[in-house]
């Protein structure tokens, strides 16, 4: 079976850019005109998102439109630094989520922090994070989109195979680590492969979709659409003959763009943008994100029927086009927004 692979690079062995003064005057943060409205942008993020994210292009945008980012001490308390505008956030540390940023929000209602630190461990967790989705029984004059039929599996690998049967789930499986913090997965073919598999996980039905997907990028009210190469599809000939468990360290990158290539039109063309505008504006409502991106397949043979088969949180941005305009316009109308709000409630 052929798999165009993704390339993941690994930027943990890198040193963290080293931490910049929180706070400042106008002139010490590099902004010479004092009638500028200034945007401070806080970021707590992790080396390798530094890296992908806080490129210079963006900086450079960012610097002439009047924002500017400042690294946050992780080190030192949350309230010690800024003063903040807006606080952008993705920590492997899971005690400054639920700890420093949440007391942080109670302590600066003021501050913008993206995003609420509760929003994003439901996305974290795959046993929720589709929930929204299959909630929302989404189907309009352009199409249908759901979620594949899915599983979890807490422990004991030797009960799987009984209790794919009781939820009536179909072979190919794609197995899933339960927390989303990791990309790998697993493509089981037969029921008696499935106690080779690693709880926990989610067991997640394998929908044929062209072997393309599409990555929705989400970033407050804008939306933008990437393909990318996934896996292949899955014949009957193939399933009856395959065994085994597959596994695959990651599937789509930006390194396997599928926007050139030549494909099938039906296996290409891209959602409606009338139906991925209505999805993503009830997604942020009930997922209470701004950042986040949608991985969505077509069903082979089908021209309208889509499905969700995952939700990431502040994802890659720097693999998705124009992103330094899209995301600095953002964080403007965000802070123009709060000043309009705050302007509104004086007397």
């Amino acid at each position: 079976m052929r798999l165009m692979q993704d390339e993941l690079i690994d930027y943990s062995s890198e040193e963290e850019r080293e931490m910049e003064s929180s706070s400042g005057s106008i002139v010490e943060l590099g902004f010479q005109d004092k009638s500028m409205q200034v945007v401070v942008v806080g970021y707590a993020l992790t080396s390798k998102k530094i890296k992908s994210f806080l490129q210079p292009k963006l900086e450079g945008l960012a610097r002439n439109k009047g924002i500017f980012f400042v690294a946050i001490d992780q080190t030192r308390p949350l309230s010690d630094q800024g003063p903040f505008d807006i606080v952008l956030h993705k920590v492997s540390e899971l005690r400054w989520y639920l700890c420093i940023l949440k007391d942080y929000r109670l302590t600066h209602p003021e501050v913008t922090v993206l995003d609420p630190p509760g929003a994003i461990q439901l996305v974290y967790n795959r046993q929720s994070m589709l929930q929204d989705v299959a909630d929302l029984d989404f189907s309009d004059a352009y199409g249908t989109v759901g979620v594949p039929k899915q599983l979890v599996i807490d422990k004991d690998p030797s009960s799987i195979s009984d209790a794919v049967k009781k939820a009536g789930l179909a072979l190919p499986l794609v197995a899933k680590p339960l927390v989303a913090k990791s990309h790998e997965l697993s493509l089981a073919y037969d029921e008696y492969s499935l106690r080779k598999l690693e709880p926990p996980l989610v067991l997640q039905e394998f929908v044929n979709h062209g072997g393309v997907l599409f990555k929705v990028y989400i970033v407050g009210d804008a939306i933008k659409v990437v393909r990318r190469f996934s896996l292949p599809d899955v014949s009957k000939r193939e399933l009856s003959r395959s065994v085994g468990v597959f596994r695959f360290p990651r599937v789509s990158s930006a390194a396997q763009s599928a926007d050139d290539a030549d494909l099938d039109p039906c296996i290409a063309e891209l959602p409606p943008r009338a139906l991925l505008e209505r999805l993503a504006r009830e997604l942020r409502r009930r997922l209470g994100l701004h950042l986040f991106n949608l991985d969505m397949i077509r069903e082979h043979g089908t021209k309208d029927r889509f499905y969700v088969i995952d939700i990431n949180y502040f994802p890659g941005y720097g693999k998705m086009p124009e992103y330094e305009h899209i995301f600095t316009d953002f964080l403007l109308n965000l802070a123009k927004s709060k000043y309009k709000k705050r302007s509104a409630s004086l007397p």
